[in-house]
């Protein structure tokens, strides 16, 4: 069974729009470590060592495999970074002990969900969704639907709780397919 471990920057904890909150509510073994720095992150280096399973960071670079071309045991950690892209970066580079783990990443083609975040990369996903797809990779058999619901349930009252005008903007765009890849 794949583990999830979330390496989650502090601004993003009581962020309205925090996808990981939901993830924790749904998929209860789901860990949390919040922190920036190395030190903040002792704890979790700990539990890493002394894991008996394969390890990989969801980390897309130059050095990542995509996880539908090479296949991967789905019994290990996953570890993901939660933040801006900007923020994931820098926590990445105050943890080299992070690269220490084969890297990983989504193939192409999957689209974000996350209606009400804005971002400068067409390969955004929330943490949540990256999750679900990344589970859904590895494990195809397992049903990711019950995340992806709670997910569009969280932007459905975001939006509700947006006032009409800003509401309207984003009530016209383009309503997500309930259908991972």
């Amino acid at each position: 069974m794949t583990q999830l471990v979330v390496l989650q920057h502090p601004s993003e904890v009581e962020h309205k729009k925090n996808s990981v909150r939901v993830l924790s509510l749904v998929v209860a073994e789901t860990q949390v470590y919040v922190g920036e720095s190395e030190a903040d992150f002792n704890g979790l280096r700990e539990h890493l060592t002394a894991c008996n399973k394969p390890i990989y960071l969801v980390y897309p670079s130059e050095q990542s495999v995509s996880v539908e071309q090479q296949p991967i045991n789905p019994d290990c950690v996953l570890l993901l970074l939660d933040g801006t892209w900007r923020k994931a970066f820098k926590m990445l580079q105050l943890n080299p002990w992070l690269t220490q783990y084969p890297a990983v990443h989504l193939a192409e083609g999957y689209e974000s969900r996350y209606r009400i975040r804005k971002s400068s990369r067409s390969d955004s996903l929330s943490t949540l969704e990256a999750c679900a797809y990344m589970l859904s990779a590895l494990e195809p058999r397992l049903d990711v639907q019950p995340l992806m619901t709670a997910f569009d349930a969280m932007v459905e009252l975001r939006i509700k709780a947006m006032p009409s005008t800003v509401q309207a903007r984003y009530q016209n765009s383009n309503k997500p397919n309930c259908e991972t890849k």
